[in-house]
């Protein structure tokens, strides 16, 4: 029985140093100038913004409801849980972006342009993909080993990585030197 025993702590050792192993995969990826992480907003129940919503009064917009407010802070800790400890975020202006941003509780969050929506005009898709990919480029010399998180909207991402993901899910995305993604993988987001 006790060799027995020792087998059953041998294997759960060994799943235990996987999961660690895998998850510090993620966060040794992303100290690196080659990875980004881009997050799409967590739950804001409907679809688009009300008629004649402005970005300065989040009262007029699609806003994060309970439960995604309490997406946001869950995806925060398993990041940390990913070994992330440090982390450049930006957002998208849209508030739910915005409240998602500083839900995950690093540093603070700056406001980007090129991660605004264009569900409103889906003409100005390429033009917004570009902007984005010449940001996540500048971000690549100038990031150091923080990770790099984007909380955008889905027509974002499914734009630059061809992904159409559910609220609160991410991206990690391989990037080139200007800022083009060259290999990606879905991570959903955590319950």
């Amino acid at each position: 029985m006790p060799m027995r025993l020792n087998t059953i702590a041998f294997g759960a050792l060994c799943v235990l140093a996987s999961v660690f192993a895998s998850a510090s995969e993620l966060s040794d990826k992303l100290k690196t100038a080659d990875y980004v992480l881009l997050m799409r907003h967590t739950l804001a129940p409907g679809v688009g913004d009300p008629a004649h919503y402005t970005l300065d009064d989040c009262k007029t917009q699609r806003n994060l409801s309970a439960l995604g407010r309490q997406q946001a802070t869950a995806v925060g800790h398993w990041l940390r849980k990913q070994g992330i400890q440090s982390a450049e975020v930006h957002a998208s202006a849209w508030c739910r972006c915005k409240d998602t941003a500083e839900l995950l509780k690093f540093e603070g969050y700056k406001v980007e342009p090129a991660l605004a929506s264009f569900f409103d005009d889906m003409q100005q898709a390429p033009i917004q993909n570009q902007a984005l990919q010449r940001f996540i480029s500048a971000k690549r010399h100038t990031k150091g080993s923080k990770a790099l998180i984007l909380v955008t909207h889905h027509v974002n991402i499914q734009e630059f990585s061809g992904e159409n993901v559910a609220s609160g899910d991410m991206v990690l995305a391989r990037v080139d030197a200007s800022g083009k993604m060259t290999a990606h993988q879905v991570i959903p987001r955590p319950d």
